[in-house]
């Protein structure tokens, strides 16, 4: 029988995410709970905090996820402070950041923590685009409505949740951390 592993977020629409890639070859739960997020530089240090720190609470292998949304123009911002700058600026402040701005390059970033009673793991995964001219779509959360994927013509908000698990930062470190959960489990 599969272990759970509890995904730790109030955000249903991320742990919908997770069981699109998961597609059954992991048992996924979700703890309703808002992630611990310490004021740090990197998404790293948060999620690290916010594993082992549940981690001690439920003593059963766990996954929190970040991330942030680094702009080339604004020198990375908002990035680790994604979350915070979304609760207060929102899309519409980002947009008015970007006012006649012409590099409007930005990369997304998701950090996975996974952690159980014998190891703490990171997964990286990262979607280079650009910050659209206005929002646009209905899916997704976060910034999704104002972040177009490099190499597409629309932004994360209008692919259906599919669609943008294939490419996007949050997808690519979930595959890192299916690969490695499925090794150190002796999966084939």
């Amino acid at each position: 029988m599969k272990e759970e592993i509890k995904i730790v977020t109030s955000n249903n629409y991320k742990y919908q995410e997770f069981l699109d890639l998961a597609n059954n070859r992991i048992k996924l739960s979700r703890v309703d709970a808002p992630k611990l997020e310490i004021q740090a530089d990197s998404i790293e240090e948060i999620v690290r905090y916010s594993a082992v720190t549940f981690y001690s609470l439920f003593r059963s292998p766990l996954i929190v996820e970040d991330s942030g949304l680094f702009i080339e123009e604004l020198r990375g911002f908002p990035g680790p402070y994604t979350n915070y700058v979304k609760r207060t600026l929102d899309c519409m402040g980002i947009l008015k950041l970007m006012e006649n701005v012409e590099n409007r390059n930005a990369t997304f970033k998701s950090v996975i923590a996974y952690v159980d009673h014998d190891r703490l793991a990171l997964f990286e995964g990262e979607t280079e685009g650009t910050i659209a001219l206005k929002m646009s779509g209905q899916e997704g959360f976060g910034f999704d409505p104002i972040f177009i994927p490099k190499g597409r013509n629309e932004t994360f908000s209008e692919m259906v949740l599919h669609e943008k698990n294939l490419i996007s930062h949050r997808g690519q470190a979930f595959r890192k951390f299916l690969k490695y959960y499925e090794e150190i489990n002796n999966y084939l």
